[in-house]
């Protein structure tokens, strides 16, 4: 069982690849990029939605900063729980 869902896995991303690279083949005509101060860039389709995606990520990565950092904080100060506060087991139960 865990040889097959190691191989959908395997399958299920060759798929997402074979789609992305034959979406990257029909998409490889250039496009032109205006920005600001009258830069134009130019570059495959695939390469400025890759380009966008990726900033995307980064910038979701980033909004995540402030988040991350609070909950550290907040795990910090609160008090480590110590041996004594536990509730020991009875390790001598039958086995049934």
């Amino acid at each position: 069982m865990k040889n097959l869902i190691r191989y959908l896995g395997l399958a299920v991303k060759l798929l997402v690849f074979l789609v992305v690279l034959g979406f990257a083949m029909k998409n490889s005509h250039t496009v032109d990029f205006y920005s600001y101060l009258g830069y134009v860039g130019q570059a495959p389709l695939i390469v400025m939605l890759g380009l966008a995606f990726l900033l995307g990520t980064l910038t979701g990565m980033l909004a995540l900063v402030p988040t991350l950092f609070r909950l550290r904080r907040e795990l910090a100060r609160k008090p480590q729980e110590s041996e004594r506060d536990t509730i020991p087991m009875d390790t001598n139960m039958p086995i049934v």
